[in-house]
């Protein structure tokens, strides 16, 4: 585990299925969907399969509440962010922190060919990096202490 792993072995490791919301459905929908799985966004997926936008709590916060739109009459497709920034199943974990960081959005679709595949978290990443890290120290810690498998 490291940085310079794809990202598909991150999301083999999350082995979620993917979540995701119509365009034409009802805001409250999506935040109903988004409140019982715990999740803060949904990708926006049209009846073809096709990745058309993102929409999160924030979205909502921002482009609904704040403009007087309610929930139950307001379509995901008016609040969603779209285009979306996604990447393939070879990027990097390093790559997708560092598109995460840069475009200020904590999640990425991953996309393969036209088919989405998956979804990664700025919180699914650093656990990602977390755990190499410990793995790391404890194979360092065994070099040092001479228990280090030969």
């Amino acid at each position: 585990m490291n940085g310079t792993d794809p990202i598909s072995l991150v999301l083999k490791a999350k082995q979620h299925g993917i979540l995701a919301i119509t365009p034409d459905k009802p805001v409250y929908d999506a935040l109903s969907l988004m409140a019982e799985h715990h999740i803060g966004a949904l990708m926006v997926i049209e009846a073809g399969g096709k990745l058309v936008g993102m929409i999160s709590e924030r979205d909502y916060a921002r482009k609904g509440v704040l403009k007087g739109h309610l929930a139950k009459s307001t379509r995901v497709t008016e609040i969603m962010t779209s285009p979306v920034t996604y990447v393939s199943p070879s990027n990097t974990v390093d790559e997708c922190m560092n598109l995460m960081t840069e475009g200020r959005f904590r999640h990425l679709p991953v996309v393969d060919g036209e088919k989405v595949v998956g979804l990664v978290s700025i919180g699914d990443l650093v656990k990602w990096i977390i755990t190499s890290q410990a793995h790391q120290i404890r194979d360092l810690h065994g070099y040092i202490t001479g228990s280090y498998p030969s």
